[in-house]
């Protein structure tokens, strides 16, 4: 039995013929065709029946039939309207199948909400130009929102799991890293979907973090992170006096109050330092002092 009715290249096309459909470069379709894909992206979602999931970029609807299957409660949020008759076919055999035509990027989260409660997981297989987007939202703006399973393109996967030191940690990194942490990841070739993508994959489990933050202080240790990595290259006294627009002596005693070395790189602060960077950002007097 497949997860998936869809997760086929025969399958797939059959649905693209009847509907005359065609993949869009420009939105970055690719359909996953690999039914041993879809079932490892469920087997590690571990979702419980009745679960409400918050799927973006469903396409003609392959993993949400894996979803509706596994016995979750689906709102699906699609882009490109040409697919929605597709994926209507599929809401006409589930009621457990919600969709919502509009741009994940920007549609309001209360129109993700059903009568089956605030989603606690966002299960999908993202469009790549604005996956990483998409996934920093999601944990920002929807608190129910407890763990993802997410394709991404290898290069997002890897900013999203970098360590401190590497070339790929950043200030998205950082941001997520207040949010959540990765769980899993594995690979998937781009001869699993259609058309094969001309980079390599990668599916990664989010688990939210429970870190104690207030939002303000998530949001200031977020803006730090920005300022930080605004010139990567230099030090952080420097980096951090051009991010934030401020004199570098000033910078000098918020690096001091904060604990962090201003001779550092924005790269070799760890996530705990960036929340001490947030907590001091206030006291300058041309910011809300944050406790």
């Amino acid at each position: 039995m497949p997860y998936s009715r869809l997760a086929h290249p025969s399958a797939t096309i059959e649905v693209l013929k009847r509907h005359g459909l065609y993949t869009r470069k420009a939105l970055g379709q690719h359909f996953l065709v690999d039914d041993n894909i879809v079932g490892r992206i469920i087997q590690t979602a571990q979702l419980e029946r009745g679960e409400p999931v918050l799927e973006v970029g469903p396409g003609i609807g392959t993993l949400t039939d894996a979803l509706l299957n596994a016995g979750a409660r689906v709102v699906a949020v699609e882009y490109d309207t040409r697919l929605l008759p597709a994926l209507d076919e599929l809401r006409g055999e589930s009621r457990e199948l919600h969709v919502v035509s509009g741009d994940a990027v920007r549609i309001p989260v209360q129109e993700l909400l059903t009568s089956a409660g605030p989603p606690t997981a966002l299960v999908a297989n993202l469009p790549y130009a604005v996956a990483a987007t998409v996934i920093l939202r999601f944990f920002e703006e929807l608190p129910s929102i407890e763990h993802a399973v997410v394709m991404v393109q290898a290069e997002v996967a890897d900013r999203i799991a970098a360590a401190p030191g590497t070339k790929a940690y950043g200030a998205y990194t950082v941001k997520l890293a207040l949010r959540a942490r990765v769980r899993t990841r594995f690979p998937v070739a781009p001869g699993c979907f259609l058309p094969p993508p001309r980079v390599e994959s990668a599916v990664v489990r989010l688990q939210r973090s429970d870190l104690g933050l207030a939002p303000v202080l998530a949001a200031a240790a977020a803006r730090a992170a920005d300022a930080a990595f605004s010139q990567r290259r230099k030090t952080l006294r420097k980096s951090l006096s051009a991010g934030l627009r401020r004199s570098v002596s000033d910078v000098e005693r918020l690096l001091d109050a904060a604990g962090v070395d201003g001779g550092l790189r924005a790269e070799n602060l760890t996530i705990d330092e960036y929340i001490s960077l947030g907590r001091v950002l206030g006291q300058d007097g041309q910011d809300s002092p944050i406790g």
